[in-house]
């Protein structure tokens, strides 16, 4: 009775060790899609944490869209993903557990044999350190990518709004010019109905009516092309109505600052310090690299009972002879996957702190630029007024009136872009160096 004990104890406790496996298994649980799901239908179905005035300025489309976008959204998954993965690569390895029952069917021995084994993988163990550093790095560049994801939304978003608000002030100069060259062109049809013109002094009337409906139209399109873009930015339906303000008010930036700020930029920018968190997870790699030089090694203990019940125990070692392979081969690709990495960083930071100088460069000259037209423009309005007061007088024929009229609109009309490119510039700055963008609050490189 006691040798049948004795003989099935390796069994059970395989039974007991696939038990208690089974019990600690996670269950599966279906999530079907979403077949229905649709995008909000006005701006109060968006999540915001604030109350939403009834226009809405750029930093408030900003806000939405970071908060809404459904991009952004689904970026924000690969967090969990990324937590996933570090725990995964922080697990220590199985041991391995071996056993094996032989029945006697002849000879003179007594018992019927049995081998048992339990093992661990030593190498696992030595890389252990280097792999959990790594996969904690990993998950941090993975955050750190999906602000920069949201720092680029969120321009993307201030710079459709700035868009907008500025083409309807484009677009109010235009239907005012529109208006003018049409009753222009209305008299000037009148006249030749009454013999009073010729055909040949009515076509450059209606052709200068024509040419600015056009444009009219062009701007139009555009614009709702914009306020398209933009509803699909915060998460909203492309028919869904949104009332912004009329003018565009973006925090100040100045330029010294800007460039006294540079040097931090490795510091601040999510992309930057994503490619820097990779570069230290690329480092651990290597290591682990190199540590797994180290042969594969498993110990463990054994035991046994043969068919004369001569039981036996003792350690058990199983050894790489590191002959042709000592990991040479992924040791050589680790680095090489590092000096890519740091080639990479560098060029980033380069064309960064490029980027901000030919901004600050490109806004001082269209400073300048916008100056001088600011200058005629007022100088083209003081003319137009006091041609208002010789068209009444009848001192300036309607003619030369209306095309001096015609000159400020244009001029107006180049002011007005002027402005849009200086606030985009100034858009596309604030996302180079950071500034007004949510804080990058993130573990710095160097420390886990």
């Amino acid at each position: 009775m006691m040798a049948r004990a004795t003989a099935l104890a390796p069994a059970m406790a395989v039974a007991l060790a696939a038990g208690l496996a089974l019990c600690a298994c996670a269950t599966y649980q279906p999530v079907p899609l979403d077949l229905d799901s649709q995008s909000a239908a006005d701006v109060a179905a968006l999540q915001h944490a604030t109350a939403l005035p009834p226009r809405l300025g750029v930093e408030d489309v900003a806000l939405l869209a970071v908060q809404n976008n459904p991009d952004l959204i689904a970026a924000r998954t690969r967090h969990g993903l990324a937590q996933a993965q570090s725990l995964e690569a922080g697990l220590l390895p199985n041991p391995s557990l071996s056993a094996s029952y032989e029945f006697l069917v002849s000879g003179a021995g007594t018992a019927n044999p049995v081998t048992a084994a339990l093992s661990e993988d030593v190498r696992a163990l030595i890389t252990l350190s280097s792999r959990r550093r790594a996969a904690r790095r990993s998950a941090q560049e993975i955050d750190a990518s999906v602000l920069w994801e949201e720092w680029q939304t969120s321009a993307k978003a201030r710079l459709a709004a700035v868009d907008f608000i500025e083409g309807e002030r484009q677009r109010q100069g235009l239907q005012q010019l529109v208006t003018l060259l049409q009753a222009r062109a209305a008299r000037a049809r009148a006249a030749l109905e009454r013999g009073d013109t010729t055909l040949t002094a009515l076509v450059p009337e209606l052709s200068a009516a024509a040419d600015a409906r056009k444009q009219l139209d062009d701007l139009e399109r555009q614009q709702d092309t914009r306020r398209r873009e933009l509803n699909g930015l915060l998460g909203l339906r492309a028919e869904a109505p949104l009332r912004l303000a009329e003018r565009v008010a973006l925090p100040p930036l100045e330029d010294d600052a800007v460039a006294a700020g540079l040097p931090d930029l490795p510091r601040r920018r999510p992309d930057l310090l994503a490619l820097q968190l990779g570069y230290e997870a690329q480092e651990e790699r290597v290591r682990a690299a190199i540590l797994a030089q180290f042969p594969l090694f498993s110990l463990g203990l054994a035991g046994e009972r043969d068919n004369t019940d001569i039981r036996s125990v003792g350690p058990q070692i199983t050894l790489d002879l590191p002959v042709f392979d000592r990991n040479q081969g992924n040791i050589a690709v680790e680095r090489a996957t590092r000096a890519q990495l740091h080639a990479e960083f560098t060029a980033r930071l380069l064309a960064a702190r490029g980027e901000a100088l030919t901004l600050l460069s490109g806004r001082a000259l269209l400073r300048q630029q916008l100056a001088g037209a600011r200058a005629q423009l007022a100088e083209l309005s003081a003319a137009a007024s006091r041609g208002e007061s010789a068209f009444q007088a009848g001192d300036l024929d309607e003619r030369s009136y209306i095309d001096l009229l015609t000159t400020r609109a244009a001029k107006n009309q180049e002011v007005l872009a002027m402005e849009q490119t200086l606030l985009e510039q100034q858009v596309a700055l604030a996302l180079v160096v950071g500034a007004g963008m949510p804080p990058a609050s993130l573990a710095a490189p160097g420390h886990s």
